[in-house]
């Protein structure tokens, strides 16, 4: 049975994010009113790297600062030793054959008190915005093609015994965590921001993937509350997960030496400016066999992307063969395709 869900999608415009020499932000976000925010001033914390952009050569030499791409250096995030602090004070929700926690208390938790130097949820509330290019990239709410691509991966009853795969862009995770269900081998989770890593993905994977009698499951909530009661004594199948943030091209490097037979992603492609990077990434990581999956709205207003503009990026580019496997006709056109590489014989 597919499931079913019915989510006010906040189409928030997207425009590019640059990181100036001077350390300034120039072309922030507008929301769905086209109504322009105010550029906000930001410094680089430890963890982030600006480099130039490829497409400096492209630039007006009339230009008094070259415009450079900010890229959020990757890292590898290591499990607590305590595994049950992970689960302390989050709320969870439980849909069919899936538990997440709320990600809405989360964000309230984080407002009052925000340890991760990202600070993520006191910026977008102060621009606005669900997403901020080059800041936080949406991981804190689950987005709609996310339940598109599940509702799929269940109809086309999708075989991941084996096989090693790759939530990219993961948020909440719930694509790997299937693929976990499904008797995948080992599945690595990827998302721009460390701090939807700590708080949102790996809480998700303890409460999907202890051991039956030991993680939480329906039963162990409280009507209305549906705060876990339940402790996890071990880390279940833990150990066949890895967990990454920051930007792709950083985490490619970080694990260049990985291959995936499966990718998933989903709403990556909202922004163009991050195709080159996007298929880089896939086309270095996807193993000569493998299989991507990939979910997408018709278009990204605002920013100008869509399953159309990457499509055709793809067929520029010649590397991968694509097909929409998939079409959602209810509001928005939504699209799931399956990319592999070409075989050239």
């Amino acid at each position: 049975m597919a499931f079913q869900f019915n989510f006010a999608i906040d189409e928030t415009e997207k425009l590019e994010h640059v990181c100036k020499t001077d350390g300034s932000l120039s072309d922030l976000l507008m929301d769905n009113k086209e109504e322009s925010l105010k550029p906000k001033r930001t410094f680089l914390t430890s963890d982030e790297l600006c480099i130039k952009s490829p497409h400096n050569q492209e630039m007006k030499e009339s230009e008094s600062a070259e415009k450079q791409a900010c890229l959020k250096i990757a890292k590898e995030h290591s499990v607590p030793g305590d595994i049950n602090r992970v689960l302390e004070n989050k709320v969870v929700e439980v849909m069919p054959g899936l538990q997440y926690v709320n990600v809405s208390v989360v964000e309230m938790t984080l407002a009052d008190n925000d340890t991760h130097a990202e600070d993520i949820v006191s910026k977008t509330v102060s621009s606005q915005s669900d997403l901020i290019a080059g800041i936080y990239e949406g991981g804190l709410k689950i987005w709609e093609c996310t339940f598109d691509l599940l509702n799929y991966l269940e109809d086309k009853d999708a075989q991941f015994t084996g096989k090693k795969v790759l939530d990219l862009g993961c948020g909440a995770g719930l694509l790997g965590i299937t693929a976990l269900k499904r008797k995948a081998k080992e599945v690595h989770f990827q998302d721009y921001n460390s701090t939807v890593i700590d708080e949102i993905t790996l809480p998700n994977v303890l409460l999907n993937c202890g051991t039956e009698e030991e993680g939480c499951s329906q039963e162990n909530y409280k009507p209305g509350s549906k705060k876990c009661q339940k402790t996890v004594k071990n880390q279940g199948i833990l150990p066949m997960c890895r967990f990454f943030s920051g930007e792709w091209s950083q985490f490619s490097q970080l694990i260049k030496n990985e291959k995936y037979d499966v990718i998933l992603t989903s709403e990556t492609i909202y922004n163009s400016n991050y195709y080159s990077v996007l298929h880089n990434t896939l086309s270095a990581l996807l193993d000569k066999n493998g299989l991507i999956y990939l979910a997408s709205k018709a278009h990204y207003f605002g920013v100008g992307g869509g399953i159309h503009l990457f499509k055709t990026f793809v067929q520029n580019r010649n590397i991968f063969s694509v097909k929409t496997v998939k079409v959602f006709d209810e509001g928005l056109q939504r699209f799931i395709i399956e990319m592999s590489f070409k075989n050239f014989g």
